[in-house]
């Protein structure tokens, strides 16, 4: 079977992800579960590496990134008419494997997607930081496109998008949209985004912040009066906090924490669920810094934002088990599955049989 075949297939299934791995047969994953086509066989290490070869042909990129047997590749491609592609290419078991996220044509609508307006609320800042977390899978890509499409078509200015690699393609709407891929348009995360700071920025989006300096890079961009989106791998607004202070020694961490506490506009914390109807559903938990939250991080009282959360639900602010509840209460997920992605079992326990 040839590349293109498995992408066109893979589109067809609604895939979310495609494995390239020697030893089990070309798997997609749809709607969180596997699916593998038995009926073509196990694919051998020559099959991963003809079909990875085919890949970088089609993507125009060369294939002695990969040559290396410690070296990883990551990119994207686009198939015109199909869809675009981000590609992780890895070493194991001394052959070459492939992960791909499948990324249909066009922009996600927030509405269908079930993205809730407190969420997208968060594209009327004009400044700071606004962090979209969650483990890897979670939606935060998709999250953020929503975002920046909404800013893009709601008024002026000049978007800068950092990623690594693109996902989704944006036109320019009424905003100038850049779009810059790490590695292939700049060497690294905090090269881009120290070259965007004399760009005439109005937003920025920075795919991940991945370590210290480019944590202190972020912060010193949403201090000079920009909007910048971001993402961490955490779960809850507590541990993006403790994460982003932790990166430093502890003689910085007073003053990162007056920073932080200074620019924070929101954090955004997602996971997807299985629904009853065999899907994915997402549950936030949605943090806005308001003054208490602001002097809470400023008193390193993270663990007291969980209270802060509750309390500040009339300006939008949502835990995760509030909606995980509501998810409950619509009839899309079970109370098992409610329990296993909360963060607080007893009480949330206490509030299903409420509800029931």
């Amino acid at each position: 079977m040839e590349i293109m075949e498995i992408l066109k297939q893979a589109l067809e299934t609604g895939a979310s992800d495609l494995f390239l791995i020697a030893g089990l047969p070309v798997t997609f994953k749809v709607k969180g579960s596997q699916l593998r086509q038995e009926e073509q066989g196990r694919l051998m290490p020559d099959d991963t590496a003809r079909l990875i070869g085919q890949i970088y042909e089609m993507a125009g990129r060369d294939p002695e990134k990969i040559r290396r047997p410690d070296a990883d590749d990551d990119f994207s491609f686009a198939l015109s008419g199909l869809g675009r592609f981000r590609v992780n290419v890895l070493h194991q078991r001394g052959s070459l494997g492939a992960v791909i996220r499948v990324i249909q044509f066009g922009l996600p609508d927030p509405a269908r997607l079930g993205i809730p307006p407190q969420v997208m609320r968060t594209a009327d800042f004009k400044n700071g930081m606004v962090l979209v977390t969650g483990q890897a899978g979670s939606g935060k890509s998709t999250t953020l496109a929503c975002l920046i499409d909404s800013v893009n078509h709601s008024r002026e200015g000049h978007i800068i998008t950092m990623e690594d690699p693109v996902e989704y393609v944006h036109r320019h709407g009424r905003c100038i949209v850049t779009q810059r891929e790490i590695y292939t348009d700049s060497p690294s995360y905090i090269s881009a985004i120290r070259s965007a700071l004399r760009e005439s920025p109005d937003v920025l989006l920075l795919g991940e912040m991945r370590d210290k300096e480019t944590i202190e890079v972020a912060l010193t961009a949403a201090e000079t009066g920009q909007l910048l989106f971001s993402t961490l791998h955490t779960t809850g607004a507590a541990s993006t906090v403790d994460r982003i202070v932790d990166a430093f020694p502890g003689t910085q961490q007073a003053q990162v924490r007056i920073q932080l506490a200074m620019v924070l506009r929101a954090v955004v914390s997602q996971q997807l669920v299985p629904t009853l109807d065999g899907g994915l559903a997402p549950a936030f938990e949605i943090l806005f810094a308001n003054m208490a939250v602001r002097n809470l991080i400023r008193e390193a009282k993270t663990h007291q934002l969980d209270a802060a959360i509750q309390a500040g639900a009339a300006e939008g602010m949502r835990s995760m088990d509030d909606s995980l509840l509501e998810l409950f209460r619509a009839g899309r997920i079970s109370e098992d599955t409610a329990l296993t992605y909360c963060a607080h079992p007893e009480n949330l326990e206490r509030r299903l049989k409420a509800a029931r």
